[in-house]
């Protein structure tokens, strides 16, 4: 579910940014490690994170095909992941520079 939010105006230069919330069971089966691997294949900078509820949150900046690609990825995760949904916010563009696996 892709909910609405600010589109900035570096999506005219080709740069979006969405958080991902990935539900299921995505902790403790090397799935922040695989969205980062993922995120190299992919060309797109920020982070992925544990959430205290059990979930992953993905923030991830970049060329809209490559942001589109990447959550691809994040709605399969790595075979030892069960993904149950995912949850999709636009937000601005912040100038990430890297992709980092974050606590």
């Amino acid at each position: 579910m892709e909910t609405q939010g600010t589109e900035s105006t570096d999506v005219a230069h080709g740069t979006v940014r969405r958080v991902v919330r990935v539900r299921g069971r995505v902790q403790g089966v090397g799935y922040r490690m695989d969205a980062a691997a993922a995120a190299e294949r992919c060309g797109v900078a920020g982070t992925v994170r544990n959430l205290l509820d059990g979930s992953v949150e993905a923030d991830v900046e970049g060329p809209a095909e490559a942001v589109g690609a990447m959550i691809e990825h994040l709605r399969e995760g790595p075979g030892s992941a069960s993904v149950e949904g995912i949850d999709v916010r636009r937000e601005p563009p912040r100038g990430a520079a890297s992709f980092r696996v974050a606590g």
